[in-house]
């Protein structure tokens, strides 16, 4: 049952979604919108070539790529044939991840942001610890390549949620931030559009979602359809002028994911048009 909080957006929800899909590369966001996209995990049962043509009817240009789409031991050879193929599907990539970076080994370490900088991203979302925080911010400020965060919830024991994150990074390197996702935060206990406005200029992307429920399991839902306050969240990224990615990460349906990932961005841009309204 709807909400009377979603109900609120119902008819940006209607105007949206009677519009026709775009044809040709996707289309940017306009410069006072959000940058919606999608993290490619999205995609995880299909290969790279039909996540590009997916992305097309999703009318989106922004991407987080998986490492499934992208291998991280591809040769230079592979990796630019991949960023060739993003360009030619008229896609911006704006990060890669999330990367695991729990193993305190220094080449292992180096080679991702090598990997990060020949696939041309300008950040890695990443799942790090404590203890390789300080080697990940030296090859920072080399590589000139930002990182962001992720937060897992209440499993993750390094970094449930984005408060978590924002009191390892707070004295490192600003290009060091937080990839909040919204639905682990929320069952970490934390109020999301809070948590945002917390973090300031270490907000470096969110991964988008909803979820059956605030607590327990990792339930996720159409966007729209859960307990999660979009509209809340949305307002908030606008007032704070956000500039980073709002990407996408749709955890159901993994056989046939598009579907639900057109009703999730049709409502998320219904959110967009009722808060300009």
């Amino acid at each position: 049952m709807l909400t009377s909080n979603r109900r609120t957006f119902l008819g940006g929800l209607l105007a949206t979604t009677a519009a026709p899909l775009a044809t040709g590369a996707p289309a940017n966001a306009p410069a006072d919108s959000l940058k919606l996209g999608v993290a490619s995990y999205s995609f995880l049962m299909f290969q790279r070539r039909m996540a590009i043509r997916m992305m097309h009817d999703l009318r989106t240009p922004y991407l987080s790529v998986k490492e499934f789409h992208l291998p991280y031991r591809s040769t230079l050879d592979e990796i630019a044939k991949a960023v060739k193929e993003f360009a030619d599907g008229g896609l911006s990539v704006l990060s890669g991840g999330v990367v695991g970076m729990q193993k305190d080994d220094d080449a292992e370490l180096r080679h991702y942001f090598e990997y990060a900088r020949a696939a041309q991203m300008p950040m890695m979302i990443i799942a790090p610890t404590r203890e390789t925080l300080p080697k990940i911010e030296k090859l920072v400020k080399e590589f000139n390549i930002k990182v962001a965060i992720h937060n897992h919830g209440p499993e993750d024991k390094h970094f449930p949620g984005a408060m978590d994150v924002l009191a390892a990074v707070k004295d490192m390197d600003p290009r060091i931030g937080l990839c909040i996702d919204v639905g682990h935060a929320t069952r970490a206990g934390e109020y999301v559009p809070d948590a945002m406005l917390k973090a300031e200029s270490r907000l470096l992307d969110v991964h988008i979602k909803d979820i059956v429920a605030a607590t327990g399991k990792n339930r996720g839902s159409v966007v729209g359809e859960g307990v999660l306050p979009i509209p809340a969240m949305f307002k908030t990224l606008l007032k704070m002028n956000y500039q980073g990615g709002v990407m996408l990460e749709y955890e159901i349906d993994a056989d046939n994911p598009l579907p639900g990932m057109q009703r999730s961005f049709a409502y998320m841009r219904g959110v967009l048009a009722a808060l300009k309204a």
